[in-house]
């Protein structure tokens, strides 16, 4: 809420910022890009330029999953691409839907679609077994 005052001809506002959700969603938007800006930009220079995309298998990936560096990167990469996306899909749906009631089930529905993929895909990412796929035949 913006208060004004004057005072001998000089107009004085302070502005007491409030912290809300749609605040912090609008923060975690820009942050959440930058980070992706970075990862995205890394995992394309590392799977695509630095080596060569002919050279994407499964034993590729299975090589480099068995670094928990790569899994941590993995990792960070899905977690800010689905929650991004979802925060943004959030976003869209809330110019369409007025009812508030509508709103808030919408966001407990995509919080839990988001947590549940992270858990899933996360598992998949940390409990991934190379060994039937290394080339020590």
């Amino acid at each position: 809420m913006a208060a004004i005052s004057e005072n001998q001809g000089i107009t004085r506002r302070s502005v007491k910022i409030q912290s809300n959700f749609e605040r912090n969603a609008f923060m975690f938007m820009r942050l959440s890009g930058i980070a992706l800006l970075l990862l995205a930009v890394g995992h394309m220079m590392f799977q695509h330029v630095l080596n060569s995309s002919t050279n994407l298998t499964i034993q590729f990936v299975a090589e480099q999953w068995n670094s928990w560096g790569w899994k941590l990167f993995d990792f960070l990469l899905l977690i800010f691409a689905i929650s991004h996306g979802v925060n943004g899909f959030r976003n869209v749906l809330e110019d369409y839907v007025h009812k508030r009631s509508a709103v808030k089930w919408i966001n407990i529905l995509l919080l839990i679609f988001v947590v549940a993929t992270i858990f899933w895909a996360g598992y998949a990412i940390w409990q991934f077994d190379s060994t039937p796929f290394s080339n020590s035949a």
